[in-house]
């Protein structure tokens, strides 16, 4: 790892194509860019002579793109790296927790090993950031968040991370506020929960002891919201009150939010004013079995929107294989997003908010000064690498190959 070097011949995104005043694609240039310390110091033209002795690195014409960031996984939950096994089925999410918690403690492998098994795929995946839920129960205490800060400290110099003290069984079904309480101290960064109707029992008391849980440890909020229709829009609105009062704006989310995709899109915008008032996030999964919250919508509201993979091979779901360059791609193709602009502003939702281009179509990424947190692929432009899911050759974290080569 060197704390200087000039990765040459990158082809960076500068300006729309256009023709007869269609945008038909997206001009490039080639360019040198030297890090600095974990940084981009500088951008020139690949016609330019590199005349200094700093090391150097030829990316050989491939596009460069934000890193990504996966802002809903269950390390913990994972069975990758174990043996196959089909999903059991059950009646209820109830059935589903005795399974989970049946299943975990019986598999050869532990945790950790999957836990890091993840963590590869998602950093070959271009992954650079991940913000993970562990699963804190009576049965199991913190020994799930053992295990995956082992598996966190074992990439830090591949990916950053943050924690979700996640309460799976229900924050009070489950008893587990002082666990919950407990994780934070030992380095949560969000109090998690799940369903304060349908699995706490209490919509107010369950909001009322995050908030209270929250603010004692300064931390963010995290909730698994499934609960469908009014039901779970009258939960985000009393979160966002709650939110508010605690002067928590812009340290809360909310994971799923599937009420706001079952009510009327008038209903979701008023919601999506309330939210972007309190500071509330949106991530959605972008599930294919029911209907999830119009991102689109909230985005253009001011809310923070973001995409994550979620289930990655669990006791919940045999599916999904951590690319979430693939995943925005099927969001692309639910909104039928199929213009030039459109894919390249749909990067935001996986980078935080990051595109390379405007949608006027001037250069926003890469600056001189932003963090070197990079995704090289095989694509002519960032559309085709949404829409076409191109193959990713190296992932760059903090000015260093750190999956895949250069």
């Amino acid at each position: 790892m060197h704390t200087s070097q000039w990765i040459k011949n990158v082809q960076l995104e500068k300006n729309y194509k256009e023709e007869d005043g269609y945008i038909t694609g997206a001009e490039t240039e080639l360019s040198h860019l030297l890090i600095k310390s974990g940084k981009i110091e500088q951008i020139i033209s690949a016609d330019q002579a590199i005349t200094d002795n700093i090391p150097q690195i030829d990316a050989k014409g491939l596009l460069a793109l934000p890193s990504f960031i996966e802002k809903h996984c269950h390390l913990d939950k994972t069975l990758l790296g174990d043996e196959w096994r089909p999903v059991i089925p059950t009646k209820n999410i109830f059935e589903r927790f005795e399974v989970e918690k049946r299943v975990l403690p019986t598999l050869a492998t532990t945790t950790r090993e999957r836990a890091e098994k993840l963590l590869d795929i998602y950093s070959h995946a271009g992954v650079t950031k991940v913000r993970t839920h562990v699963d804190l129960y009576p049965e199991a205490g913190l020994k799930n968040l053992d295990e995956v800060k082992k598996a966190l400290h074992s990439y830090e110099n591949k990916l950053a991370s943050e924690i979700v003290a996640f309460p799976q069984h229900g924050l009070l079904r489950s008893d587990s506020k002082h666990l919950v309480k407990e994780a934070l101290r030992q380095g949560a960064g969000y109090v998690g929960g799940v369903d304060p109707a349908n699995v706490d029992g209490n919509i107010e008391a369950s909001l009322q002891t995050m908030i209270e849980l929250a603010v004692e440890a300064e931390a963010g909020i995290d909730l698994h919201l499934h609960d469908a229709d009014h039901l779970g829009t009258f939960t985000m609105k009393r979160l966002a009150e709650l939110t508010m009062e605690a002067g928590l704006q812009g340290k809360v989310y909310i994971s799923h939010a599937f009420g706001l995709g079952d009510v009327s899109l008038n209903q979701a915008e008023e919601l999506a004013e309330i939210l972007a008032d309190a500071g509330v996030g949106i991530i959605s999964s972008v599930p294919n079995n029911r209907k999830f919250p119009p991102l689109e919508l909230l985005k253009n509201k001011g809310v923070e929107t973001a995409v994550g993979c979620d289930n990655i091979f669990d006791v919940w779901s045999p599916f999904g294989n951590g690319d979430i360059l693939e995943r925005l791609g099927q969001l692309a193709e639910i909104y039928r997003w199929v213009d030039q602009p459109s894919l390249t502003q749909s990067l935001g939702y996986i980078t935080g908010g990051k595109t390379t281009l405007t949608k006027a179509g001037k250069q926003a990424w890469p600056k001189a000064g932003d963090e070197a947190n990079m995704v090289f692929v095989k694509a002519s432009c960032s559309a085709e690498a949404v829409a076409r899911r191109s193959e990713h050759v190296a992932t760059m974290f903090k000015g260093n190959v750190v999956a895949g080569e250069l």
